[in-house]
């Protein structure tokens, strides 16, 4: 078995550490990108980048021959303001994607060991209160649950045809610079920092070193195939996550934003996003025997910011 692993939305933040990851582990990666100049300056010259057009498996296809894993990344943001002609990128991105990589595995005669495929914890809907949800929680309502189901069952088939198969729920990664902590950080250094609506709601978060840990903790653990929610084991509500943003950056977090104001500015997007209750946990990361680097908020932000 070839040790090459392959991936999609390999130059975006979760895409980066990974393969720094693989990289010094000795595994050869090839990134598939719209642009492959850009990407392998991005992610260096040891990286073989392939040009694809985020829907097919041509001109890669080949390389999915005996690898080891192909992971699944790709997708358009969600963090991007939700037009009609950006909601429409967030699905069609998605499944094109999955479909590419199912037919690239589909047409290998030696079929890669393991795909493992991005997903969210979007699938349980915005509004479960203090719900705990696990891996076998129901679909929920909104848009981002049933791209997520679309998402997931793209690439369904892929677990008949003796490919290890890994759905990996992601919740809020947190990392310097990037996702809510970079919204976040001005507001703060302004001291008008403070929670987004009630502060009641559920954030699943988890550090970048526990999003890419996991996920390599999943590639090498045979037994690993379904579903799993990558978030920490100890989601925390928004009021308590403001204040420990606030205490590891020494701002106040006085001055909260309503719920009705981020309603109308976002409408849809602000109810699925940073309003948004999911208190989802890591029940089978943890069952497998997953050891968090990070398991609480507190020491989480002080590394990242500290």
């Amino acid at each position: 078995m070839d040790k090459r692993v392959i991936i999609t939305g390999a130059t975006g933040f979760i895409g980066r550490h990974l393969v720094q990851s693989l990289l010094e582990d000795g595994y050869p990666v090839t990134a598939l990108t719209r642009n492959a100049a850009k990407a392998c300056q991005i992610l260096g010259a040891e990286v073989e980048c392939l040009q694809w057009d985020g829907a097919s498996p041509s001109g890669w296809g080949h390389r999915a021959e005996n690898a080891l894993a192909i992971i699944n990344l790709a997708g358009a943001s969600i963090a991007d303001y939700w037009t009609a002609s950006q909601k429409k990128a967030i699905l069609e991105s998605r499944i094109n994607a999955s479909r590419a990589v199912r037919e690239a595995v589909e047409k290998a005669s030696q079929k890669p060991q393991m795909v493992l495929q991005g997903s969210a914890v979007g699938f349980y809907g915005p509004d479960n209160g203090d719900q705990v949800l696990a891996e076998d929680s129901p679909k929920g309502p909104g848009f981002l649950a049933g791209v997520v189901d679309q998402w997931e069952k793209e690439m369904a088939p892929v677990s008949g045809l003796g490919t290890r198969l890994i759905l990996l729920r992601t919740g809020l990664v947190l990392g310097e610079g990037e996702g809510l902590l970079a919204k976040m950080s001005l507001p703060f250094k302004l001291f008008m920092g403070g929670s987004l609506g009630s502060g009641e709601q559920w954030l699943p978060w988890i550090h970048i070193a526990d999003q890419v840990g996991a996920i390599r903790f999943l590639m090498s653990n045979k037994s690993a195939a379904g579903i799993y929610n990558l978030c920490g084991p100890h989601p925390v509500q928004m009021k308590a996550f403001v204040q420990a943003f606030g205490s590891a950056t020494h701002r106040p977090a006085w001055l909260p934003v309503p719920g009705f104001a981020l309603k109308l500015l976002l409408q849809d997007m602000a109810e699925e996003t940073v309003l948004a209750s999911q208190r989802a946990l890591p029940n089978q990361l943890l069952a497998s025997g997953y050891t968090f680097r990070f398991p609480e908020l507190g020491p989480a932000l002080e590394d990242i910011l500290g």
